[in-house]
This record gives structure tokens, sequence and C-alpha cells, in this order.
């Protein structure tokens, strides 16, 4: 009990700190520290509400406990026992729920995302998968109330795409969607195959959390950027104004193309996005390379080269490789139905930290 209060008392003090700092005009006048400042307040203040709320449970019971230890009215001393046991219940309750409200946030969980799912291993019917996943995250997002908005998109001509990528922007999007990276198996009759054969393809999803400009330093000077008309599938000019952009990042070699919009301007503001996200990504990915020991923690490392999930038309199911979850509702799930998928993946991610953290 006494080590649990410190750390209460310990994450309590944190959060009065950061309330002190951003009131403090310093800081306000400080973009980057506030924008952490706040995003970190953020996080902690549902902890906090639950840590508030556990000490007015522990006062009130010492209150009831002097109750019936000194009260001599008897119908009083009943009401202090009905009371303490929901009191003790709702105490139980709150210590099983705070060894995960204490684990380290991960600072990007309520940020926006950029997804981007690439065709791999199977030609056309890989692309017309990755059309399937596109849509299986929109309806996801649409349940959830967050915005998608197409950035860049290869569409080939049957509807499929050989690659698109598109910002999801909504409260905990990126919480939910970076167990999404990696490698997605489909095996089924493709719709160009006569013969009635199963084939198996693959398509890679990244999941990038959106980078504000102050994160990551990208020098103008750095960028070439082009415009050329917008064309759809089959290469035909949707228009003939140079709307398109195409930014290259210089030092790293990133390309990232828009032309979804009709203004210039915003495509240039979209190809940001998506461009500062992947700068921020590579440096993350060669850092994670030096500490995967770190990272054999996670449920889903975000390595785009392992295979996480397979879904399988012929038997209508979906395994999840990661933690060995299979779920017989195929239709559901690429209909947006993830939740199930996703709730479980946390649960796993939080018992593997738990379990490393018992370790230490």
């Amino acid at each position: 009990m006494k080590n649990l209060l410190e750390k209460l008392q310990r994450v309590e003090d944190k959060f009065r700190e950061i309330e002190s700092q951003i009131g403090d005009p310093s800081v306000v006048s400080n973009v980057e520290r506030f924008t952490r400042l706040t995003r970190e307040l953020s996080t902690l203040e549902p902890v906090v509400k639950k840590i508030r709320e556990y000490k007015k449970i522990l006062t009130e019971i010492d209150e009831d406990k002097k109750i019936l230890d000194t009260s001599p009215d008897e119908e009083l001393k009943s009401m202090a026992v009905e009371e303490l046991a929901e009191l003790k219940k709702n105490q139980a309750e709150l210590e099983e729920e705070f060894p995960v409200l204490l684990l380290p946030r991960d600072p990007n969980d309520e940020k926006n995302v950029i997804v981007e799912i690439r065709g791999g291993v199977g030609g056309e019917e890989a692309a017309l998968f990755a059309a399937d996943l596109f849509r299986m995250y929109t309806r996801f997002a649409e349940r959830q109330g967050w915005k998608v908005d197409i950035a860049e998109s290869n569409a080939t001509g049957i509807g499929g795409f050989k690659e698109i990528s598109f910002t999801v922007d909504g409260a905990g999007a990126a919480g939910k969607l970076k167990y999404e990276s990696g490698t997605h198996r489909v095996q089924r009759v493709p719709v160009t195959e006569s013969g009635g054969r199963i084939h198996t393809s693959a398509v890679t999803v990244a999941v990038l959390p959106e980078v504000e400009e102050v994160e990551v330093n990208i020098n103008p000077a750095d960028l070439r950027i082009d415009t050329y008309c917008a064309s759809g599938a089959g290469g035909q000019y949707v228009n003939r104004t140079e709307t398109a952009i195409r930014i290259t990042h210089l030092p790293t070699g990133i390309v990232v193309q828009c032309q979804d919009e009709k203004s210039q301007l915003k495509n240039k503001e979209k190809a940001m996005r998506v461009l500062r996200a992947r700068v921020k990504d590579l440096a993350v990915r060669e850092q994670n390379a030096a500490i995967s020991a770190d990272r054999k923690n996670q449920v889903g490392s975000g390595d785009r080269s392992e295979r996480i999930r397979t879904y399988n038309f012929p038997q209508g199911r979906v395994t999840d490789h990661r933690i060995g979850l299979t779920l017989h509702k195929l239709d559901a799930i690429l209909n947006g139905d993830l939740d199930e998928i996703i709730n479980a993946l946390i649960t796993a991610d939080q018992s593997k930290k738990l379990a490393a953290t018992d370790e230490d």
C-alpha cells in the first residue's frame, strides 16, 4: 500500500508541476515546449482523476472506521458498515487498474496518423487487397468518429491500389492503429483467376504518427518541389492545371506526391504532412535498430517485414499471428469491425509490459 501511494503521489506531483509550467508566460511563448507539455498533461489527466478518486475513497474508509470505533449510534454504525463494504470494493477495483494506468504512455498514442498501404507479392491481386484494407480502415475510422483523407494514391485499372497513403485525424488514432503496421497476408481465389485456385498475396501496412513542424527539422533548402498536372487511373488528365505536387527530401531521398486536392497549396500541405512523418519514421527506425531488445517487449514492433495477420477467405477467418487470435468473422472485419482484434492486441501489449516491469 505504501509503495503504491508513493507512486501515485509522484504522478500527481508531476501533473501539478506541468500545470504550473503551462501557466508560465515563458513556456507559452515557446511553441515546441508548450505543445509537448500540453500533450503530456492530457495524457496524465485521466490517471490523476483516478488517483484523486482513490484518495477520496481512502479518506472515506478512514472516516467510516472512526465511526465504527467511536460512535455510540448503532444506526450510524450500521450505515458505516454498508458504506465501508462498497468503498473497499471500489478500492480493490482501482488497485487492479493502477498497474496498467501507471505504465509509461506512448506519447504518440493521441496523435493523428498517416497510414501507407502497398501491394506486395501477388501483383494485381495484392493491389485489390490493398483496396480492401483501405476500405476496412476507412470503415473502422468512421466507427470511431475519425476523419480519413487520401494524401497519395496509385490506382490500378480494375479498382486496386499499388499504393495508397491517407491521413486519419482523430483522438487516439495512433494508439489503436499502430498495431496494424506489418505484412497482411490474404488467401483467396482472385477475381482475375479463372481456374478457381487459391492464391496467397501480401500487402504491407505502415502506420506513422503525424509529426508537427516543431518535432522534426526540415530545411527548405533540402527540398526539391515539382508540380505537374494531376491524372487519374489509366493516366488520363483530370485537369490541365499543375496542381499536383512532388516533394523530394534530398538528404534521405524520400519522395512524396499528392494530387488529390484541386488546390496546389492544399496538395503541398498534405505532402508536407506525409514527408514529416516519413522523415521522423526513418530516424525512429534507425534508432530502434540499435535498441531492438526493447522492441521485443512490444506486441507490434512496427516492422513492416513482420507477417502479422492472415485473411483466409475460403474459411472466412482472420488470424493475428502475434497473439494467436483467430476470429471467424472475416466479412465483419473487412467491413471495419476491428475492435475485438485491436483491444486484444492492446491487452496483450500491456501484459507484456507489465511482465517486463515486474522483472525489473
